[in-house]
Formats: C-alpha cells, structure tokens, sequence
C-alpha cells in the first residue's frame, strides 16, 4: 500500500490532527519570519555598504545627514542622524555660552561628549532590538515542536495499545497503522524543528556582524567627534 501522509493526517484522531495542526501553524510562522529576515538582512547590508561609502566620502557632517535619509534600512544611518540631532541641540546650548561670553572649559566638552556618547548608545540597543525581533520565535520552534510531535506519537500509541485491547489482537495488521499514524507527528516535529534552529544560528550570527560592525562606526564617528571638540578647547 503506498504510503500517503495525508491519508494518516486525516484519519488520525482528533489530538493528533490538534497536534499537526499545531505543527502546521509553527511551520508558517517560522517560515515566513525566515523569508522576511532574509529580505530584511539583505536591505541592511546592501544600505549600509552604500552609507558608510557615503559618509566617509562626504565633506562635512551635515552633507552627510541630509544622504543619511536615504539609507531608511542602514542602522549605521539612523545611529548617525542620531548622534547628528543631540550635536545640534549641543551646538544650540554653545552658541548661547558664547553670546554670554562662557569659555567652554574641557570639562563642559567631556560633558558634551557623554550626553552624545548616551544617545548613540540608545540608539544603537535600539536598533539591534529591532533588527532581532521575531527570531525568538525560531528558537522557541526549535526547542518546543519536537516535543510538540512526541506527545502526539504518545498519545496516538496510547490509542493504539487501547485499539488492541478493544480487539484483543495484537498482530501487526492491527498495531501497524495505528503506530505509523502516531509516529508521524514525531516527523513533522523534526521537520519544524530542524529549520527552526538553523536559520536562528544563521540569523543570530547575521545580527551579531550587524552589531559589531555597528558598533565600530559608532566608535569611529565619535572619535571624529571628540577631535573635533578638543580642537575647539
């Protein structure tokens, strides 16, 4: 008889098909949170290759804010207009020192350099919370299916032995269908589960490149910063 997984799924008992449909509703989530990562990780890196070109290329700072928002996908983009804004409101707050005729003394600079090292700070933790939403949901996939499918494997060899009892024949004609319905629900458990747990790793390391190369901009534009500052002292 050539085995169908369709005729098992539909004349399996109604705990087993609430356990694969369970299955079946994890499966698209965790597929199309897949999909979506993948496009979305894409648009990250090829945005911010093309930002960081630009910025480093750009003449002053707010040549490079005003390119900065076409690049609505580069975190590096979004950590610049930033630390740009709280630099403008800092500049504001100088140029009111300056018309009272307040010498900025290196203190107030290291001042400014931690008010602007804060923002740059929440801004980043921001972006890459935003960047890593729904890839719990992938490991929550990984760890729970497989256990998902054995309790319905479990539950459909309990419905077996009961069958067998119910009949009083044990021979392989009777437990045989019954046990492949069961086991089954241990498959489709895996099959969630496997890509589940690959594409996190994968997506999880695709992050942490994101954050560190993040972060090593935000270093570099607050060097350029601080120089800048201490020039002025």
């Amino acid at each position: 008889m050539q085995l169908s997984i369709t005729s098992m799924v539909l004349h399996a008992g109604p705990i087993s098909q609430l356990v694969m449909l369970t299955l079946f509703i994890f499966s698209i989530m965790s597929w199309s949170i897949v999909f979506m990562k993948a496009r979305l990780y894409r648009k990250v890196r090829l945005d911010s290759e093309d930002f960081l070109e630009t910025f480093w290329s750009s003449s002053n700072l707010s040549e490079a804010n005003k390119a900065a928002e076409d690049y609505q996908y580069s975190p590096e983009a979004t950590v610049f207009s930033t630390g740009f804004s709280e630099l403008q409101k800092i500049n504001r707050i100088r140029n009111r020192h300056d018309d009272d005729e307040v010498k900025e003394s290196l203190d107030m600079q290291m001042a400014t350099m931690d008010n602007l090292k804060r923002a740059i700070r929440k801004a980043e933790s921001q972006e890459i919370a935003q960047l890593g939403r729904a890839l719990p949901f992938l490991a929550t996939t990984g760890s729970a299916t497989p256990f998902i499918g054995l309790f319905g494997t479990v539950w459909g060899i309990m419905a077996s032995f009961h069958d067998i009892g119910q009949r009083g024949s044990a021979s392989l004609a009777v437990v045989a269908p019954g046990i492949s319905e069961a086991l089954i629900a241990t498959a489709a458990g895996l099959a969630v589960a496997i890509p589940a747990v690959i594409f996190y790793n994968y997506f999880s390391n695709k992050l942490a490149d994101i954050d560190n190369e993040l972060r090593v901009f935000s270093t570099d534009f607050l060097n350029l910063v601080e120089r800048d500052l201490l020039s002025r002292v």
